[in-house]
């Protein structure tokens, strides 16, 4: 965007990213509807989701469907939740 300044010192949040670059994310982020903010994240984590299943798929190739939620389960919540509520143990059957 033409007219971008960037603050005399600013560090950009990547080392791989300029500060003008930076600045036009920013930008085009405070532009952006709060719909369409949502739906970026949502997304993005659908897309962590499918990562996260392929992963167990990979070190888990015969797991049913239900052990693959389990596993994926297993990566975000604690031992003690997982046991409470699933009944699983993640550090006996793997994640």
């Amino acid at each position: 965007m033409p007219g971008t300044t960037v603050p005399e010192g600013y560090r950009t949040q990547a080392e791989d990213t300029s500060p003008e670059i930076e600045q036009i994310l920013i930008e085009g982020w405070r532009a952006m509807p709060s719909w369409r903010k949502v739906q970026l994240i949502r997304d993005m984590n659908l897309a962590c989701e499918e990562l996260a299943r392929a992963g167990v798929r990979m070190r888990h190739p015969a797991a049913s469907e239900r052990e693959i939620q389990l596993r994926v389960a297993s990566l975000r919540l604690d031992r003690e939740t997982m046991l409470k509520v699933f009944a699983w143990d993640p550090v006996k059957e793997g994640y």
